[in-house]
C-alpha cells in the first residue's frame, strides 16, 4: 500500500470527519496495475466538499501526483452518499481529479460538483474489486448499480473518445475494447483483458492496430507512443469498427431486456 499511503493520508487529512471511506477501483482491482495505470480511488463523503476543503485537496493532489512523482498518478473521485443512494441516473461527481485535467488545475481552475455519468462503471468496479483502504466495506455503503445503467454510461462516451483519438490513441483504443467486452458480455474487465477479448473478434485487417495499443499499455511505465505511419493510417478505421460493434451489442442488449 506504499504507492497508496499518501493519497488516503491526505483524504483524510483533508475531509476528517466527513469521510466516510476509501476504495480502490480501476485496473488496481481489474488483475493489478500495468507500469503504465494509474491509482484509481474512489472517496465517499457524507456532504459536498467545502469550498477551502477543494482547495486543499486540490493542492494537495497536484504535490504527490504527476507523472514525474515518485508515486504512480492519482485518479480521484469524491461522491456524496446521499447523492448516489439511492441511486438516480447520471449521478453526481462532487470532486474529480486526474492528469489529464492537471493544467486546467494549475491555472487555477477547482473541481466542481458535475454529472458524471461514468460513475456508473467506476461504482460498479469498486463494488465488485471490495477493496477497502479506509471505512467500512462499499457494499455497506452503496447499492449496486443499474446494469442498463451501466450500459448507458459505457455508451454515452464513445463519441468523445473517438473525438480524443489522435491525442490519446492507445488509452482510446483499450477503451474502446473495454467498453466493447462490457457491454456485449456483462462483465467489466481490464483494458489489457477487454483488448484480448476483442482481438479474438475483430476482423484480422485491424488487429494488428489494437495488439499495438496493447503491447504499449503492458510495456514501460508512461512511455512515449510510438506508431508506424502505416498502422497510424489504420487507427480511426480500426476505432469505427469497435464503435459499430459497440452499438450492435447495445441494441442485442436493450432487446434482452
Amino acid at each position: 500500500m506504499d504507492h497508496l499511503t499518501p493519497a488516503v493520508e491526505l483524504v483524510a487529512d483533508v475531509l476528517g470527519p466527513e469521510l466516510i471511506g476509501s476504495y480502490l477501483h480501476g485496473s488496481a482491482v481489474l488483475g493489478g496495475l500495468r507500469p503504465a495505470s494509474d491509482v484509481d480511488l474512489l472517496v465517499v463523503s457524507r456532504r459536498s466538499l467545502t469550498p477551502d476543503r477543494r482547495r486543499a485537496l486540490l493542492d494537495g493532489l497536484l504535490k504527490i501526483s504527476g507523472l514525474d512523482a515518485p508515486l504512480r498518478p492519482v485518479e480521484l473521485v469524491v461522491v456524496v452518499q446521499s447523492a448516489v443512494r439511492p441511486w438516480t441516473y447520471p449521478p453526481v461527481c462532487d470532486f474529480l481529479y486526474g492528469e489529464w485535467l492537471r493544467t486546467a488545475y494549475e491555472q487555477g481552475e477547482v473541481p466542481q460538483p458535475a454529472e458524471l455519468p461514468d460513475l456508473a462503471v467506476l461504482l460498479t468496479m469498486a463494488l465488485a474489486g471490495d477493496r477497502t483502504l479506509s471505512g467500512p466495506p462499499l457494499a455497506s455503503v452503496l447499492d449496486p448499480v443499474p446494469w442498463a445503467d451501466v450500459v448507458a454510461a459505457s455508451t454515452a462516451g464513445v463519441p468523445g473518445l473517438l473525438a480524443d483519438l489522435d491525442t490519446d490513441t492507445r488509452n482510446v483504443l483499450l477503451t474502446l475494447a473495454r467498453v466493447w467486452t462490457t457491454v456485449a458480455t456483462g462483465r467489466i474487465r481490464s483494458k489489457d483483458e477487454a483488448a484480448r477479448w476483442a482481438l479474438e473478434r475483430l476482423p484480422e485487417e485491424h488487429r494488428d492496430v489494437l495488439a499495438h495499443a496493447r503491447e504499449l499499455y503492458l510495456g514501460a511505465r508512461y512511455e512515449e507512443e510510438r506508431w508506424s505511419p502505416e498502422l497510424r493510417a489504420r487507427v480511426l478505421p480500426c476505432a469505427e469498427e469497435m464503435a459499430a460493434r459497440i452499438e450492435a451489442a447495445r441494441v442485442e442488449a436493450a432487446r434482452a431486456v
